[in-house]
């Protein structure tokens, strides 16, 4: 089977052409600034190494989509003879808000359902169904799967999902915790299980760090907590985003400042966080070099990262009554050592013991970080949310 796997932004269209059965990737590319000038697709096809750069002017999805099926058919390049070959499509939705705890087939009902949820991510959902509405006129006939980033998180009891602002809040309007980087927390708890034997009790805590980062609670393969909140703000402190704050405190510098809504809103999600406190750039790799040459706010900006980090580690491992296993991911999380030392730091207690020679070194795949005399096993595994999408595709149009 042949699983087409979208990932649509504002300005953007991550796919993946793959099996979900055997986790071959056929062709993987990126549609880069959509409806802005100097739009290109990068398109790479893995099993020949074969990669390649078109520009050519986006200025809809529907063009941008029209490429990829392009380069996938092509006569030289392409990885399938026609689009007959794709047998599904599965697509990355943000929020899917308390209506939809499991990835699900995509009727015009379940769009419209789906679409009741844009409120709560403007920037995501409406992008999302974009893609969804694209890809069903450009394939018609052919089954299209929501995957959402809030699905894996719904199973978190009200004890951990509520806020305690007036119930009628959550009644009316919603609000409440409903977590994000699903798939990925899905993925990396679960490949976690297997590494354990999947033991029928287990304490799994996921971090997930990248410019946009989490910490998940997964007891006996369950999401019982999660450190995103009712949209992905709440937290930890990220690339650009501030993470948890007082709300006094927001209310403050929007008075002082005499900031508009949207003016805080985008201080909060575009000005803060790694950026807020360096200043000179939101990436981990600049933060990390700039600290190595003595640059006193890049330090603090990794102590703050870090001890956040280890405070939710701790938080949650405190939920669940232990911790079996503590793992990395993401792009800071597989690739930075020093994140994942500073953040484990102090948790000897805990009866964490991190082997620092190994986890000094970066290689691929799932890498046991912890010394074999450590309570709890530490480890970096390398995310697929892709390949969650597409095995959630799969196993939908198939019991259909």
């Amino acid at each position: 089977m042949k699983v087409l796997v979208i990932n649509c932004g504002s300005s953007s269209l991550k796919y993946q052409l793959m099996n979900p059965e055997s986790g071959e990737v056929f062709a993987v590319g990126l549609c880069d600034r959509i409806g802005i000038h100097g739009s290109k697709l990068e398109y790479e096809v893995p099993a020949t190494d074969f990669e390649i750069t078109l520009e050519n002017d986006m200025p809809t999805h529907k063009e941008a989509l029209e490429m990829v099926i392009g380069a996938l058919v092509n006569e030289e390049y392409g990885v399938i003879k026609s689009v007959e070959e794709v047998d599904a499509i599965g697509h990355r939705v943000v929020h899917g808000g308390e209506a939809f705890a499991d990835s699900v087939l995509l009727t015009d009902e379940v769009i419209k359902a789906v679409e009741e949820n844009n409120e709560l991510a403007p920037l995501h959902n409406p992008a999302n169904l974009m893609g969804v509405e694209t890809c069903m006129k450009l394939m018609p006939g052919k089954p299209n799967v929501g995957v959402f980033d809030t699905a894996f998180h719904q199973t978190m009891p009200a004890k951990a999902f509520m806020y305690p602002v007036p119930y009628a809040d959550y009644k009316e309007l919603k609000v409440r915790k409903y977590g994000f980087h699903g798939t990925s927390h899905k993925f990396v708890s679960n490949a976690a299980q297997e590494i354990m034997g999947n033991p029928e009790n287990s304490k799994v805590i996921v971090c997930h760090l990248g410019n946009g980062a989490s910490v998940s609670a997964v007891k006996d393969g369950k999401c019982v907590d999660t450190s995103m909140g009712l949209t992905p703000l709440q937290g930890l402190m990220m690339g650009t985003r501030c993470g948890d704050i007082d709300p006094a405190a927001v209310l403050y510098i929007k008075n002082k400042r005499e900031l508009t809504d949207k003016e805080m809103d985008a201080r909060m999600n575009k000005q803060s966080g790694i950026l807020g406190i360096f200043e000179k750039s939101s990436d981990c790799r600049d933060l990390e070099m700039a600290a190595a040459d003595g640059d006193e706010r890049a330090e603090l900006a990794i102590d703050m990262m870090t001890y956040r980090i280890r405070s939710y580690i701790a938080q949650y491992a405190a939920a669940m009554g232990g911790v079996d296993m503590i793992c990395f991911t993401g792009g800071i999380g597989e690739n930075s050592s020093l994140v994942r030392s500073k953040a484990l730091e102090g948790l000897e207690y805990m009866g964490v013991e991190l082997d620092t020679e190994v986890n000094s070194v970066r290689k691929k795949g799932s890498v046991k970080l912890s010394k074999d005399s450590s309570k709890v096993a530490v480890y970096k595994i390398q995310t697929n949310e892709e390949l969650v999408i597409a095995r959630d595709t799969y196993s939908i149009v198939k019991g259909n």
